[in-house]
C-alpha cells in the first residue's frame, strides 16, 4: 500500500484505502447525460447501464488495526473504507479543504447509516 501511495500520490507512507478513478466526474456526468432518453409517452427517464467508476484498494491489515482502535468490527471498518473509497471515485476530496472534509464525512455517515438499515 505504501508503494502504491508513493507511486500514484507522491506520499511515502501507507494508507488504509486508495481509489483509482477510471473516469473523472465530468466524464461520468457526460455518460449519464448521454444515456438520458425520452420515452414515447414524453416522460423523461434515465436508462443507466453500468458506469465504470474505478478501483478501490483497501489495506486489510490497516483496516483490522483501525477496527480495534475504533472499537468496531473488521466488517464495519471495511464498509466504512469502501464507502470512503466510493466517495473519492464520485469526486469527494477531504484533503481539498475543511469544508470538503466535513461534507465528505457527513456523506460517509449518511451512507453508513443507510447501509446499516439493511
Amino acid at each position: 500500500m505504501r508503494i502504491l501511495n508513493r507511486k500514484y500520490r507522491g506520499i511515502d507512507r501507507t494508507t488504509d484505502v486508495l481509489s483509482f478513478p477510471q473516469l473523472d466526474c465530468a466524464s461520468i456526468k457526460g455518460y449519464i447525460k448521454m444515456q438520458y432518453q425520452t420515452s414515447k409517452t414524453g416522460k423523461q427517464a434515465y436508462k443507466i447501464s453500468r458506469i465504470p467508476l474505478g478501483d478501490i484498494v483497501i489495506d486489510i491489515q490497516k483496516a483490522r488495526a483501525q477496527a480495534l482502535d475504533y472499537g468496531s468490527s473488521l466488517h464495519d471498518e471495511l464498509k466504512r473504507l469502501l464507502i470512503h473509497g466510493l466517495l473519492h471515485l464520485a469526486g469527494y476530496d477531504h484533503e481539498k479543504s475543511r469544508y470538503a472534509a466535513q461534507k465528505m464525512r457527513a456523506k460517509e455517515h449518511a451512507l453508513l447509516k443507510d447501509l446499516n438499515t439493511f
